[in-house]
């Protein structure tokens, strides 16, 4: 069972501070050197890091991170006017001594495997949405720049009101409730409005009610609250017969995020958010992969001591793919001699 946190913030925090004071002493030391004679390559390097936000101690090692991304599969969540994707293994092109055209890459015959992802649209799962989703004159997701990566986040609740009325559309009221409670939303941050609508969307298909985001809710935020972005859990904004908040956005050049989940785990400030997408040329929607770091001290989360990311865990069981394609652990499955006698496995003998 997930348990929701407690709705207020938590107090000013230690580890925000530290990032900000590093910050602070990457920029004085920037002034610093515009002032004085170019240096040497040698002592180019810049004399304040936030490696050291990583060390032992440091507020980035001891954070909480939790993910709010939905994973990509078949028969996945979908607006019904778009096609699944679809899972299988890559089948190689023709490689003499080495794999016939055809034949599916495989642990035994070549040391590796590939997976042929089928994605009918940009427009799936947890994403972003650029302006030229609607837009032709609008930015592209390969055009978003990198300094979207890492924003405050401001968790907005309105499950209360979605208890009430499923398609409840949040409001300026709800948005000054929230300041009224933890302060002001700062500028360029990611606001997300909380729902708990992710925790029971499965088979949805775009014809069951959701709530929204009012128009006027997105006017203040973006024009007079002057944030990044806003983001909600539905796979749209809004349920207008003419989307008129989503059309607004794109229009004025916003981006915005859709399909989020786990915004029941996040308080409602105190937290970073890390955006990362794939950079697809000219994309009218962008594949999303959404972190919360939160600090330490939060109920919730993983830290860099519990799941250090390298090496990662090995799996229960042989993975194996099922019907639908998608590669899982699967008991039972005889294990692959890797390297057998006369093998032209990339990778033989292995070097372990």
């Amino acid at each position: 069972m997930l348990i929701a946190p407690p709705s207020r913030s938590p107090p000013v925090l230690p580890w925000i501070v530290a990032i900000a004071n590093f910050l602070l002493a990457v920029t004085f030391a920037a002034l610093l050197f515009t002032s004085t004679p170019a240096p040497s390559a040698e002592a180019s390097a810049p004399t304040t890091s936030l490696h050291a936000l990583f060390s032992a101690g440091g507020a980035l090692a001891n954070a909480k991170y939790i993910d709010l991304t939905h994973a990509i599969q078949p028969g996945m969540d979908l607006w019904a006017g778009f096609n699944q994707p679809s899972f299988g293994p890559a089948l190689a092109t023709e490689q003499p001594g080495f794999a016939t055209a055809g034949e599916p890459f495989s642990y035994g015959s070549h040391g590796f495997i590939a997976t042929d992802v089928h994605l009918h649209t940009d427009q799936i799962g947890t994403q972003l949405d650029p302006p030229a989703h609607w837009n032709e004159y609008g930015a592209t997701i390969s055009d978003v720049p990198a300094s979207v990566s890492l924003r405050p986040l401001v968790v907005i609740d309105v499950t209360a009101q979605v208890a009430a009325d499923p398609t409840y559309f949040a409001t300026v009221a709800d948005v000054e409730a929230h300041e009224a409670a933890h302060g002001r939303i700062p500028a360029g941050s990611a606001v997300f409005f909380r729902t708990d609508w992710s925790r029971g969307w499965e088979g949805y298909d775009g014809s069951e009610t959701m709530p929204s985001v009012g128009l006027d809710a997105l006017k203040l935020l973006h024009l007079e609250r002057g944030v990044l972005v806003h983001g909600h859990e539905p796979l749209d904004t809004s349920t207008t017969p003419n989307m008129a908040e989503e059309a607004w956005l794109m229009h004025a050049n916003f981006l915005q995020i859709e399909g989020a989940t786990n915004l029941h785990l996040l308080p409602p400030t105190g937290c970073l958010l890390s955006i990362g997408f794939a950079k697809i040329l000219g994309g009218a929607g962008g594949y999303a992969r959404l972190i919360a770091v939160c600090p330490e001290d939060w109920a919730h989360g993983v830290t860099v001591a519990t799941h250090p990311g390298a090496p990662l865990p090995t799996q229960s069981a042989p993975l194996r793919r099922g019907d639908d394609g998608v590669l899982r652990p699967t008991a039972g499955a005889a294990p692959t001699e890797y390297c057998a006698a006369g093998s032209a496995a990339a990778g033989c003998p292995l070097p372990l």
